[in-house]
């Protein structure tokens, strides 16, 4: 198959002039997306229209004059910032020539493809390229077989778009019944992590943070860190000793990105899951980024979308090392500097990775009666049984109970006092 033309003309729509920096800032990010995705952008185009046109969404003047870049800079693909319906894709290629044109989401989705590796990455990636691209893959009569082996044409999901909708439809059935049995499998470990009671520790933030350098750095987990957006897709979870002994689990996460296709979120749902369902939160941001506190901000919209809003926090500003100080806006309680490649701070981290462990997970001494026998099955799985001890009373248990557990089983804990219930 011939290699297809990667030289990209960049475009995106603002309202108005005040929003042009801000679109300037995401065509930048658009820029290392293509290079990821192993692109070139020769040019980027910023149109300032109040409403988008419905057809070209920016309008027949500015689309002949990108047709014009095109021809001129022997451009073959062209890359909008913005969402596009399937007509308005068919309507741009139509006054593009040769050129190729796709969004900001189905060049993440050609990433996504590009550097899955497990098999449960790979369906999670055909999935929503089939939910997302399928319909769009429409232009110059193509239908749904336009096979370039470009960028926004590859992946796991391709040879699928050569069929018909209803194979279509099908094929996403099936992968949605096999991604169910590979939850099914991660709910059962995860409730066997929980039965150990072992403190689970996710690590979130923006694509490229550092987040895999970081736990290479703190368990030698040998995960791919590499300079690029999306380097690593799949959940890699590692046990990490803290300077006390106690082991925790750390579980390094897909990167998050702004305007990230909902088909991605909804496919890498199981994966995505383990924010939900963790004790704690490392949130790592690269602090030299100059858009790191929209990156925060989308961070916590996602973590927040995922139900996790109310979950301890720990703030990671990585890259320390190659500034002098830290705008005091970014200083918290809970943050601290660090420099995943250097090792700078990685002991202040522990520390507090310690702290936060301890503060959630105390040792109690709990009475059940013998009618209530049932609560001791549930105590096993929500907490760290320690012993217990048939007596005339009931049965004696000492259990090491989160937050979550000692609110529910409060009231099988003698004297405890009302400041602690308050805490609660």
């Amino acid at each position: 198959m011939p290699q297809e033309n990667s030289d990209a003309i960049l475009v995106s729509v603002a309202e108005n002039r005040a929003a042009v920096p801000a679109c300037e800032r995401s065509l930048d990010e658009l820029e290392r997306l293509l290079n990821t995705a192993g692109g070139r952008a020769i040019a980027k185009v910023i149109q300032i229209k109040e409403k988008f046109d419905p057809r070209t969404l920016i309008g027949s003047g500015k689309v002949a004059e990108i047709a014009a870049l095109c021809e001129a800079h022997g451009a073959g693909l062209v890359v909008f910032d913005i969402e596009l319906s399937p007509m308005q894709i068919r309507n741009l290629e139509d006054a593009m020539g040769d050129a190729r044109v796709i969004d900001r989401s189905m060049l993440i989705l050609d990433i996504f493809a590009l550097h899955a590796t497990s098999g449960e990455g790979k369906l999670q990636v055909e999935l929503a390229q089939l939910k997302y691209s399928a319909p769009r893959l429409i232009g110059k009569g193509a239908e749904l077989s336009r096979q370039g082996g470009g960028i926004g044409t590859r992946g796991p999901g391709e040879s699928q778009l050569e069929t018909d909708k209803r194979h279509l439809h099908e094929r996403i059935h099936t992968l949605e019944r096999r991604l169910e049995e590979i939850e099914h499998n991660r709910s059962v470990m995860r409730e066997k992590r929980d039965r150990s009671g072992i403190p689970k520790i996710a690590v979130v933030g923006y694509t490229n943070a550092g987040k895999s350098t970081l736990l290479n750095r703190l368990t030698d987990a040998g995960v791919l860190a590499e300079d690029k957006l999306f380097a690593t897709l799949d959940a890699t979870t590692r046990q990490l000793s803290l300077p006390g002994g106690e082991t925790v689990l750390l579980t390094d996460t897909v990167g998050f990105i702004r305007k990230l296709p909902h088909h991605l979120v909804d496919a890498f749902k199981s994966t995505l899951d383990e924010v939900r369902f963790c004790d704690l939160l490392l949130i790592v941001s690269d602090i030299t980024d100059p858009d790191v506190a929209e990156h925060l901000r989308v961070t916590e919209e996602v973590v927040e979308s995922f139900g996790a809003k109310d979950k301890p926090r720990i703030y990671a500003y990585n890259k320390c090392d190659r500034l002098e100080g830290i705008d005091s806006a970014f200083v918290r309680e809970n943050t601290v500097a660090i420099s995943a490649k250097e090792g700078k701070g990685i002991d202040l981290l522990l520390a507090m990775l310690e702290a936060a462990v301890h503060s959630m997970r105390r040792e109690y001494d709990l009475l059940i009666p013998y009618a209530e026998q049932s609560a001791l099955a549930g105590l096993y799985k929500a907490a760290t049984v320690l012993s217990t001890d048939y007596t005339d009373d009931g049965i004696a248990v000492r259990a090491v109970l989160d937050e979550k557990a000692r609110g529910r089983y409060r009231g099988y804990i003698p004297g405890l006092s009302g400041e602690e219930e308050a805490e609660e």
